[in-house]
């Protein structure tokens, strides 16, 4: 690869710019982590008080998985979450160094990362996990759950989009790009953004 070509690689991940992103999973964190000690101030263990028609705010323990996945089962699980959710989030700190300038790629990292912290947060404090959504639809309930599952959750939809984007070959233009010209394309090919790393500025580096 010619030195032009490793610059543009070079830029094109930016692992120090990368690593801002770790001050969203934070925010996402201390925002669950409140909206959990809210539920569990204001509302009894075991406690539900219906919202709306087709919701009620919870206080739940939960030792199973997202979604109350194997709360059942004993108490061995913990650890297992527990080691999974530390691995998991190890992992997905070096793919957010190491991640391209792509922003829903970032964001799907930044939101899973959140979310892991959340839930393994609640498990090494207190043993299980606090949940405190019920949706329902007459007397069919969805397993409660809490805003760390919801980052989860959008984090992974996030990333199937970006790599559903990536197999047909386009991605988004950048932010930068965007403002500057309000270009007709609202997407450019992969080949193309890697020609435009020198003079495109994307939201967050």
């Amino acid at each position: 690869m010619s030195t032009y070509g490793s610059r543009l690689a070079e830029k094109a991940h930016e692992p120090g710019k990368a690593m801002r992103w770790l001050w969203l999973s934070l925010l996402l964190l201390f925002v669950d982590q409140a909206s959990k000690y809210l539920a569990s101030t204001m509302l009894a263990h075991g406690e539900s008080v219906p919202a709306a028609p087709f919701f009620n705010w919870v206080h739940r323990h939960n030792t199973g998985a997202a979604f109350s996945f194997l709360a059942d089962v004993g108490g061995w699980q913990q650890p297992l979450f527990i080691g999974l959710a530390l691995v998991i989030s190890i992992l997905l700190v070096y793919w957010l160094w190491r991640s391209p300038r792509v922003l829903s790629y970032r964001l799907a990292l930044s939101a899973i990362l959140g979310g892991a912290l959340g839930n393994v947060a609640d498990r090494l404090r207190l043993g299980y996990v606090e949940d405190f959504l019920d949706f329902h639809y007459a007397q069919w309930h969805w397993p409660s759950f809490n805003l760390a599952d919801v980052w989860i959750f959008l984090g992974v939809a996030l990333f199937i989009f970006h790599r559903k984007v990536k197999t047909t070959g386009f991605q988004p233009v950048s932010f930068s790009a965007t403002m500057r010209g309000w270009r007709a394309s609202a997407w450019i090919t992969d080949t193309a953004v890697i020609r435009s790393t020198r003079s495109s500025i994307t939201l967050f580096g």
